[in-house]
This record gives structure tokens, sequence and C-alpha cells, in this order.
């Protein structure tokens, strides 16, 4: 395992970052007039524009540097492979093979879940597969939580035009999410999917039995459950003794985060159709081939990713901010949170030693334009400077006309031109002195008015927000977060921070169901646990 920091290009570029990390990239413009052609790169309809980062080309040739150093190439090509470099679990992360094409030599078992999700979305959607009153199928019920809930609901939500059913999400054990959502449909023509590899998570099958016992209050029998439930997962012997019949598997090799390729992915097909679903793995695997082929300084989700590890380790800006300019995209940030921050959000070492370097930043986002109406303040005038990604999927020719969608557009570029630009104070005083300002008032408003500018960027342009470039984008992401990881040396597959919360709220779910003595816990939660007790008892 190497350590980062021992890199040549690392110490490179932590002297280039003392030395130039305040350089203001309008003159780095100013100097080169082809900036913003050379530091652009595209690839399955997904533009990169980084040239509003603080990266001069010497930068930019030591950060390329450390991908060698570091061994990303070989990295990637062992995860293509198959490898097990999902090192503290001991199995691959190959979930690259679930949108490989047919003929590719990769996993001939992933197909066959393939062809069965398509045979039963086809037989939902044509009317076949009827409830226990001999209705349709009208709406699509998908409870899971983490990576079983944030990618599929991403793509539906982005994609969904109401041909099929309807998709609807439940993740939360807080009653109201299911029990606002089950208010909302009938019985009789819901179908719903039990998304858990274990079918042990504790908040999924809570909801699940809720979802249960109404389908029975709706009508229906118990030989019932299973025109109305299928289930994702691994258990076959748990999900049959559920009631469930028709289960669609997937492998232990695929990471919940990245298992939106998969039989998880069973609502966005539902939803959406085979077709659909098929050209959402066309665009994940196009970016594959170019992730796997393309050389590292035309290499977009290597950009991507180094982009993100010069402002988080050589010039301290911990906070990432994404911003996708579409409503239907309005989830990207919270999908990205799972896949950046559980992947990389680590402070130990492939090899078990602590980490020598900052890992993942905080990301955080929500979307454009609203958010220019709420944190974009701090963004432009706050003394925390953050880093951003702005993604803004193009409208077709016949939609060019429609004055919201010049709005759209233009306040994305805006805010990208203004974060970097800012204002200039001199041209700033002149303007308020035309107004009539002078002295203390002049002194004031012109304060209150700097724009520092120099805040970086990137600009990722989709030709289209449809399946294609969408699933082309997310495996840009992917990728993105593999590369930071194997250059900090952390595992990003495996997530065993989250498993001792879940093991104490099992204790405290027994402590609350009982009226003995509660087990041990430290004065703050025993106190809190008191005070829900006597609460639940009046």
């Amino acid at each position: 395992m190497i350590d980062p920091t021992q890199t040549q290009s690392w110490q490179a570029l932590t002297e280039l970052a003392a030395d130039r990390g305040d350089q203001r990239t309008v003159a780095l413009f100013d100097r080169d007039p082809e900036r913003a052609t050379r530091y652009r790169l595209e690839a399955a309809g997904i533009t990169l524009d980084y040239s509003k980062q603080r990266i001069d080309d010497d930068i930019r040739t030591q950060l390329a540097g450390l991908v060698a150093e570091c061994g990303v190439e070989q990295a990637r090509d062992a995860m293509f492979a198959g490898d097990h470099v999902n090192t503290s679990e001991d199995r691959a992360a190959w979930h690259v093979a679930l949108r490989a094409p047919e003929a590719a030599p990769m996993y001939d078992e992933v197909h066959e879940i393939r062809h069965a999700m398509a045979d039963f979305a086809q037989e939902v959607r044509a009317g076949q597969w009827r409830g226990f009153a001999g209705d349709a199928i009208t709406d699509v019920v998908n409870i899971g939580i983490g990576g079983s809930d944030l990618g599929p609901r991403l793509i539906c939500e982005s994609l969904y035009t109401g041909d099929g059913p309807r998709p609807h999400f439940v993740a939360n054990v807080d009653p109201h999410d299911l029990d606002d959502t089950l208010a909302r449909l009938d019985p009789k023509t819901t179908l719903v999917i039990v998304t858990s590899k274990s079918f042990g998570t504790a908040e999924t099958l809570a909801n699940a039995r809720v979802a249960r016992q109404w389908l029975i209050d709706g009508g229906a029998g118990e030989g019932d459950v299973a025109k109305h439930f299928v289930a994702v997962s691994s258990n076959r012997e748990k999900v049959s003794a559920f009631g469930i019949e028709r289960m669609f598997g997937f492998w232990d090799w695929v990471g919940g985060r990245y298992s939106l390729w998969s039989a998880v992915g069973l609502s966005i097909e539902l939803a959406l159709g085979p077709d659909v679903f098929e050209a959402l793995l066309g665009g994940a695997h196009a970016m594959d081939t170019h992730f796997r082929e393309a050389p590292v300084e035309d290499n977009l989700p290597i950009w991507l990713a180094l982009a993100g590890i010069w402002n988080n380790n050589f010039l301290d800006l911990t906070s990432h901010c994404v911003v996708p300019y579409a409503q239907r995209m309005a989830n990207l940030a919270s999908f990205l949170q799972q896949l950046e921050m559980e992947s990389n959000g680590k402070s130990v070492t492939r090899d078990g030693q602590p980490t020598t370097v900052a890992t993942v930043p905080t990301i955080w986002g929500s979307v454009g334009t609203n958010a220019q109406h709420a944190y974009f303040q701090m963004l432009h005038q706050g003394d925390l400077t953050v880093d951003l990604d702005f993604v803004l999927p193009l409208s077709d020719a016949d939609q060019a006309g429609d004055e919201r969608e010049v709005e759209r557009v233009a306040n994305c570029l805006a805010q990208a031109e203004a974060l970097m630009c800012g204002r200039d104070s001199q041209a700033l005083a002149e303007e308020l002195k035309a107004e009539g300002l002078s002295g203390d008032a002049l002194s004031h408003r012109l304060a209150a008015r700097q724009f520092a500018g120099n805040r970086p960027s990137n600009m990722l342009v989709m030709d289209r927000l449809d399946a294609h470039h969408l699933g082309a984008l997310i495996a840009a992401y992917e990728h993105k977060v593999f590369v930071q990881g194997i250059i900090w040396n952390v595992n990003s597959f495996d997530q065993w921070g989250v498993e001792l919360g879940k093991t104490m709220a099992g204790k405290l779910v027994e402590d609350l169901n009982t009226a003995g003595t509660p087990s041990a816990h430290d004065a703050s939660t025993a106190a809190l646990l008191s005070r829900v007790r006597q609460r639940w008892q009046r």
C-alpha cells in the first residue's frame, strides 16, 4: 500500500499549493486564452469543464503524477477483472459487470437476472400480473434504505413520465413515511418491492410488515401476499418465510451504494420499462469504457477526482456542494452523499493503519435555482470557501425558446461565472459614486457589495436528461470515488462505521419495548431513554 504523502507528486503539490494556492483563476484565463478548451473533457455525452479550478499546467502535471505513483490504473484494472479489491471483506466490487453488454465475457448470471427482471417488468406493465381482486398494477412501492433506495429513487424521479406504474419510495422507519404513502394507494392495485440483500435490515422489515398488514386489512388473504410482494434479496429462506415467492437475487460483490444497476433497480424497470433500464446501463457502460481506456490526461472521472483532491487536500476546502440545475434531479446530492461519504469517509487505510491525509469532504447541496435563494449568499460572500459541482442537463431544441429554459441555463452559467470572477472593486466604486454615494455611505455600501470571487467549481453538462446520460453521469461519480479512494489509500467498498449505531439501536429497541431495568447506557442516553418511557406511559 502506498502512502500518498511519500510520493514525489504529493510533495510537489504541497509546495505548489503554498506558492500558488491563492492564484486567481481569472488571471489564468488572461494568460491562456485556450484554457476553457484545454481544461475540458467529454465522454459518453457528459462534458466536464474544470477550467474554473485553481489549477495551472504545473499543478495538473503533478496531479496526473499522483495517478501513476499511487497505482490508480493498476487498481482500476483489478476492479474490472473482478479481483477482491474490497480487502476488508475479501470480495470483489464488480458493479461494472452489472452493466456490461450481454456479449461481454464477465458474469453470465448477471444476464440471467437481467432477463428475469425484464420479463417480470413487461408482465406487470402489460397488465398481465394482477392483484388479488383481478386488477392490474398501477403503483409500485419500493421499501428499502440507503443503497436500496437512493439510486432507484434518483433515477425514477429524474426520468418517470407516467408511462408505467407510478413509483413510490419508502426508506424512513418514521411511520409517517410509509403511512402517508399507503394512504394514497389502493392495496388491490399496489405492488411492493422489499429490497434488502440480507432480508434482515431492521428499518426495511419493520415497514414491510406494516405494508403486509395493510394489504391484509385491504381484503387480501394470506395466500395473496405473493401477488403483491416481490423481493430483491439474496436470502431465499427469509423471503419465503415472509410469504414472498418471486425473488430477484444479487451477489455479495454488489455494494449497496453501487447496486442500482442490479436487481435493486427493479423499481426503475417497472416504472420506466426495460428499454429505458437498458439505456441506463448502456450509458454507464460507455463511461466505464472511457474510464478504462482513456489516457489519464483525457480521462473525465480521473479529473473529476483529481480536482476534488486538489481542493480538499491542498487548498483545505473540506466542503463540497453539488447543485443540479434540474428539478427532477433534486435528489442528486443525497445520492452522492452516500456514494462519496459512505465510500471514502474512512480514517483507516487499506492495510489497517491510520490515514495520513484527509479523506472525503462534506458533500451537500440542493437543486438550482432554488439554492440561489438559500445558501448562495454564503457561497459568494461567506468566510468559508466551498468548491462546487454544477450539473446542467441541456434541453432539446424544441424547448430552447421556453423562457424558463433560458432562465434555468442562464442562472447556472451566471452563478459559476460570478463565483469565479467576483466583482471588481474599482468598477463597483465608480458605479456607486454615479448613484450619488460618498463618504461613509460609499464605504459601507462598497464593503457590503464586495464579491471576492475565486471560488472554484466544475461544470458538468449533460447533452440531455435521459437514461443514457444519467447512467453515464452516475458512473463517472462512481469512478471518481474509486480514484480518490486509491489515492487516499482507503477501501471505498466497505462501511463498518454504519454497524455500531445499528447494533446499539437494537439494544435500545429492547429497552423501549420492555418495562424492566434497561441495559447499561451512558448517562445522557439513559436519561433520554427514561424521558421517552415516561412519555409513553402517560
